[in-house]
């Protein structure tokens, strides 16, 4: 990575003065517009900062989000899509009401619809209609789960959406998905660059799995983990309930066990947290059901809880199947584990009860709790302000207590996956007590 890779692409330079006001407040107080160079550093540590000092070079660091004073649309002429993609989350309704709301009342834009079933419903054949989006029709839509303009997942041709983009008339599209969404964003970008069109493309991070790079928590996310920790609760309850009682409770988690392990921290009950950035093994001395064992015989009750992409390396053939995002198609750990255990306890004669179970659909269909509400909101409200302002290519974020702007091809780089060596996961196995490594 270089600084080039932090830059986000604009249409052009922004020549309209901008119709808000900033802050009332005297100007030593006031919060205002954000200039391009308003930045947030990457790492805002005292270390880092002592070492870019000493070796001459420029800290890391994304820009600003914020209002501009100066907008590259017309806010009257101004028309605006909106999508939803990928797979359900808490908050994916409150983002729609936030930009329809941003977009209606402070900029004035009287042209909104959104697009139905995800990229879908860009492309004739599938003969989904756009909707009208107005702060009337969105008013009440936060107090449900889901999404009002419904989803899908696989790829689109991407030359029949800038079509459609270019028949609907369309300047600014916003895009709510995870990574698959991120990456269709920045092909549709590549398509309207490759034309010279002059539309801007906005993401906002979507994924209860919080995998996505350089962004501190994508919405839906906290609302998941806090569900999740009620279910977690009642389990607990049916594991004390039985003589060597255990309950085994799968979350979801493809690749990051980021929604395991901060649901074990809020329910401190859990005793095995497993996920796929740790790989476990089942049998040996270091086995997990061997540390199983020990603390039912210690305990007599036990609580795990194990990320849907965890200990894929149990299986015996490759995962090669994928879903219609792209997304290799994990084999039900949960279920592998639930037989598993039961095969090891029979064959050993040593009694226990197990109860299973898979929230994964409550916790992703919710509605969003209220800070994550605030969040989508906020989220929201600066994807606005940016697209506005000609910002393109870009997805929103929120890093080191600011909200920022990051450009798409750096978010989607890498997958954010729980760093097994760091505080997070030590965490994880102070609060469990289970071994750290499960493996030999």
């Amino acid at each position: 990575m270089n600084s080039e890779d932090l830059n986000v692409k604009s249409l052009g330079k922004p020549a309209l003065q901008s119709i808000l006001k900033p802050s009332s407040l005297s100007k030593d107080d006031s919060f205002g517009f954000v200039e391009d160079e308003d930045r947030v550093l990457l790492d805002a540590s005292l270390k880092h900062f002592l070492y870019c000092k000493e070796s001459n070079t420029t800290p890391f660091s994304f820009e600003k989000a914020g209002p501009h004073q100066h907008l590259f649309f017309k806010s009257e002429d101004t028309r605006v899509a909106i999508v939803t993609c990928g797979g359900l989350c808490p908050g994916v309704n409150d983002v729609i009401q936030s930009l329809v709301n941003q977009l209606s009342y402070r900029y004035y834009v009287k042209q909104i619809i959104g697009i139905q079933y995800g990229f879908q419903g860009f492309i004739k054949e599938y003969n989904h209609p756009v909707v009208e989006l107005t702060p009337k029709s969105i008013d009440k839509i936060h107090l449900f789960g889901g999404t009002l303009l419904g989803s899908s997942r696989g790829k689109q041709d991407t030359a029949q959406i800038v079509d459609r983009l270019i028949e609907l008339d369309i300047d600014i599209l916003f895009c709510i998905g995870g990574d698959g969404t991120l990456r269709g964003a920045h092909a549709i970008h590549q398509e309207i660059v490759k034309r010279n069109l002059l539309i801007a493309v906005a993401g906002i991070p979507k994924t209860i799995d919080n995998d996505i790079s350089f962004i501190d928590k994508s919405f839906g996310f906290e609302t998941a983990f806090t569900i999740a920790g009620g279910i977690i609760r009642s389990a607990h309850n049916e594991a004390i309930g039985a003589w060597n009682g255990i309950a085994l409770v799968k979350l979801m988690g493809r690749n990051s066990g980021f929604v395991a392990a901060n649901a074990a921290l809020a329910m401190r009950e859990v005793n095995f947290v497993l996920v796929p950035e740790d790989p476990f093994e089942l049998h040996g001395s270091k086995g997990f059901l061997k540390a199983l064992r020990k603390r039912l015989e210690n305990r007599h009750h036990a609580l795990v809880v194990i990320a849907e992409g965890a200990g894929q390396n149990l299986f015996d053939t490759a995962n090669t199947e994928k879903d219609a995002s792209g997304n290799i198609l994990n084999k039900d750990i949960g279920l592998f584990l639930k037989q598993k255990i039961s095969e090891e306890f029979h064959s050993a004669n040593f009694p226990f009860t197990l109860k299973y179970i898979d929230p994964s659909y409550i916790l992703r269909s919710t509605p969003a709790n209220a800070n994550d509400s605030k969040f989508c909101g906020l989220l929201a409200q600066n994807a606005v302000h940016a697209a506005m302002a000609g910002k393109t290519d870009f997805v929103v974020g929120h890093w080191n207590d600011h909200f920022t702007l990051i450009p798409i091809p750096l978010a989607v780089s890498e997958t954010k996956r729980i760093d097994v060596d760091g505080e997070l996961w030590w965490n994880v196995l102070e609060s469990t007590g289970q071994p750290s490594k499960m493996r030999t």
